[in-house]
């Protein structure tokens, strides 16, 4: 799959060393790399309107160009800088939790390359850092039923991809960038898997069950053949005749969400994936370790969120307590005496 380029130029020396030694040694994706990027301009033009209030009090942060920034600013930052950054990511961008974290992952990961890799800095001033706490939420999903809702409901003119795309969503847990990016040739001669290429560039193996294969088998007889050059070995063609985009994924899941009458659920693609989690979980009897490399996971933990338990059986555990139908109290003895 052709990926976009993306021109880190502007960026500090210290800052294209960084990157560079991410996608090239640490074998990180592109779009992580543009996510660290991203991030890093972020932290300098912060670090600009800190230092030099005067300079840039009248320019809006965008239009501050991440070239205004140097190694030697960079390499000043103190543990203040970081604790008044993520303020500053709380207050005036307005980030969650969430985005706060990834930004100070992203400073810790670039301070880490600073005084370790490159050792162009004795001081780490993320260290002792806390991250922001995120509250935890149980992701949402389909029930059993609302999947196959989903799955029966699948009509119109591209029907057939459409059913093979969600069926590989519910079936296989995939993210829709791995979805997007399978190729012909990724699908073993006998149907039997699919090798797709996850985060960081990183390949799993996926086995399909019958569901997969017949849906692939379906979708490949009516599969368009008059592809554009580039995208010729793309499984998933969409009517532009070139590979399919997230955004389209994105679209027909939200149409067929709706048409199948589940579209007040506030599901996105990313939640067939928590579905496909669930149910292998809940009704396939799957160890939390297989799941976690079915989902191509490089943390345990971050494969036991999906392991939630459903509502029907918090209350199956609780109605089959032994103890569940009550015990007969034995009358106390003083308070029949009262009651005499």
């Amino acid at each position: 799959m052709q990926k976009k380029e993306f021109d880190y130029s502007d960026a500090p020396e210290c800052v294209r060393r960084f990157l560079g030694y991410k996608l090239g040694v640490q074998n990180r994706s592109k779009l992580t790399v543009f996510n660290y990027y991203h991030d890093l301009r972020t932290f300098a033009r912060f670090l600009l309107k800190e230092r030099f209030p005067e300079k840039y009090k009248n320019i809006s942060d965008e239009n501050i160009s991440f070239s205004n920034a140097d190694d030697a600013l960079l390499k000043s930052v103190t543990n203040d800088d970081i604790y008044n950054f993520i303020s500053y990511a709380a207050g005036k961008l307005e980030n969650e939790a969430a985005s706060r974290s990834r930004k100070l992952s992203c400073l810790r990961s670039f301070y880490k390359y600073m005084t370790k890799t490159a050792m162009c800095m004795d001081f780490n001033p993320t260290e002792n850092i806390e991250s922001p706490k995120k509250p935890k939420k149980l992701p949402k999903f389909l029930s059993l039923e609302e999947s196959k809702q989903l799955l029966s409901s699948v009509d119109g003119k591209y029907s057939d991809r459409d059913f093979a795309i969600i069926t590989l969503f519910l079936n296989c847990g995939l993210r829709v960038s791995e979805l997007v990016g399978i190729d012909l040739n990724d699908i073993s001669d006998d149907m039997a898997s699919v090798t797709v290429t996850g985060k960081g560039s990183k390949q799993r193996r996926i086995f399909f069950n019958d569901a997969c294969r017949q849906a692939i088998k379906a979708y490949l007889k009516v599969r368009p053949t008059d592809v554009k050059y580039a995208d010729r070995n793309a499984l998933f063609i969409s009517r532009n005749k070139n590979r399919i985009s997230v955004k389209t994924v994105q679209w027909l899941i939200y149409k067929h969400l709706k048409e199948a009458g589940l579209g007040n659920l506030n599901m996105s693609v990313h939640k067939l994936r928590h579905t496909a989690a669930t149910i292998m979980y809940n009704y396939g009897n799957t160890d939390v370790r297989v799941l976690k490399d079915i989902l191509g996971h490089e943390d345990l933990s971050t494969t036991e969120i999906y392991t939630h338990i459903d509502s029907k059986k918090l209350i199956e555990a609780a109605n089959n307590n032994p103890l569940a139908s009550g015990v007969e109290r034995k009358k106390n003895s003083k308070q029949n005496e009262d009651e005499e």
